[in-house]
């Protein structure tokens, strides 16, 4: 069956500039990486660490988001609860609208992707500004991000200069990359300047002190939520820890993991708004804390692992399917390997179960986890649900892939199996006609040589060899 994924799989491997771009940008990360970790013991306690760190904060989730709640509230930051993203967008209008704004400077923020927050916006007449370099090219090309960490990856140098030229000839051309980043600079000082309303992520947030920690390395962060006398910071619910020391690991892990950093070149942390002396910051700060599926998520004790993810994108630049493919491939916000366990459970089995077979399961992504996701595991739990038609949670699309024939066929081989007689009848009647057997079986055979049925049963080649008192 052609689905409109095998498709848009057909189309990204025959792209073949964009495979190129993605095929160098992910050798260089993993490259960086491995340079980051040069003692493997002390990167296997930082993954012990993070994994408990990150499961302690999923074991816990509903105390410490209250938690988070309170010590926010004194801090005098805002707190909302968007069960989900149709929520979460109408709380961001409803903030913009009263204070008045009529645009909205946009710092790197994967949940707002997962909202559908830009377009939503556009609808509603304020113009969503993206600050950082990757998401504003791909908001200039009017593309997805295709990774995400590194929104524009599958783009090369050129084809950001092109791009550059077509949306800003005013600007003198530029081709090479320091030429390339400072055009944008100019062009987002002036973004910056007088904008009311900015809006960020979140990496972590602190239940214990009500602090929400941003790490981003170009300082549009920053501003965004600095300069504007509002900022407004989306975060899955997820995301949050329980102490303060518990974020130097995560950072550690998170940026070696990510780009091979030592650290980020800003670390923010945000733990209210300005204060009476104060020369800068904003008047307001609202948090809104998402949903969307991950509550019931967090129910299953196995699945729930996937909550522990930080994003930071290791399991797609060593996974050799999505580095051959690109994110746009998946045709979801969230592509790769944590994507293909991430969106079956936050759409369903029936829309999004086919991205967990998207996979080798050669297992690099949970190699590579630096908090511990069993990935594959999880991959083949949400196979198995995908044709479990007996489950327990009908709510994720449990037994939406089954295919009654095939299930037949399967009962009937069980069958044929526990049968002897009837099994060394059959598999020599299949010897017989092994001349007539069909050398093209649609899907196999795409990839691979269809396989042969064997010119002798085991049976016969054992008494052959003088086993006939076993048989």
């Amino acid at each position: 069956m052609t689905t409109e994924f095998r498709l848009a799989i057909g189309a990204a491997l025959g792209r073949e500039r964009v495979r190129t771009n993605i095929r160098k940008a992910m050798d260089g990360l993993v490259s960086k990486r491995a340079a980051a970790f040069p003692d493997a013991d002390e990167r296997e306690r930082l993954r012990d660490q993070g994994e408990a760190i990150r499961g302690e904060s999923v074991a816990r989730l509903p105390e410490l988001l209250e938690e988070l709640e309170r010590s926010c509230t004194r801090n005098g930051i805002q707190v909302h609860w968007a069960e989900t993203g149709e929520d979460a967008n109408r709380l961001v209008l409803d903030i913009l609208r009263h204070a008045e704004a009529t645009a909205l400077l946009k710092g790197k923020s994967m949940v707002s992707e997962e909202m559908g927050l830009n377009e939503y916006l556009k609808h509603a007449g304020i113009e969503a500004v993206e600050t950082d370099l990757g998401e504003l090219i791909i908001q200039l090309a009017g593309e997805a991000p295709s990774h995400i960490i590194a929104p524009a990856i599958h783009k090369d140098r050129a084809e950001i200069a092109a791009l550059f030229r077509e949306h800003y000839p005013d600007q003198p051309p530029a081709e090479r990359i320091e030429e390339l980043t400072a055009l944008a600079r100019r062009v987002m000082r002036k973004r910056f300047r007088g904008m009311t309303a900015g809006l960020s992520g979140v990496n972590f947030a602190v239940a214990e002190t009500g602090t929400l920690c941003l790490v981003e390395n170009e300082g549009n962060g920053r501003l965004c939520t600095t300069l504007p006398d509002l900022h407004i910071a989306v975060m899955g619910i997820e995301k949050v820890v329980a102490r303060l020391d518990q974020i130097p690991p995560l950072l550690t892990l998170l940026t070696r993991s990510a780009t091979g950093q030592p650290i980020t070149t800003y670390v923010n942390f945000i733990s209210g708004p300005r204060r009476p002396g104060e020369q800068d910051g904003p008047r307001a700060v609202h948090l809104i804390l998402l949903d969307n599926g991950r509550s019931r998520i967090r129910l299953d004790p196995e699945l729930s692992a996937t909550l522990r993810c930080i994003r930071c994108a290791a399991c797609m630049n060593h996974c050799p399917v999505y580095t051959r493919l690109g994110g746009h491939a998946y045709g979801t916000v969230y592509p790769g390997p944590i994507g293909s366990i991430l969106e079956p459970q936050l759409h369903g089995l029936a829309e999004r179960g086919e991205m967990a077979e998207a996979s080798s399961l050669c297992g690099a992504c949970a190699e590579v986890c630096p908090v511990r996701i069993p990935i594959p595991r999880l991959l083949n739990r949400l196979r198995f649900e995908a044709v479990n038609a007996q489950a327990d949670s009908p709510a994720l699309g449990h037994g939406s892939r089954r295919l009654a024939g095939q299930a037949g066929l399967w009962r009937l081989w069980a069958w044929t199996c526990a049968h002897p007689r009837i099994y060394r009848t059959l598999t020599r009647l299949m010897t017989a006609l092994r001349p007539l057997q069909p050398t093209r079986i649609k899907p196999w055979t795409d990839t691979r040589e269809a396989p042969r049925i064997a010119g002798q049963d085991l049976h016969r080649l054992a008494r052959a060899a003088g086993f006939t008192d076993r048989l």
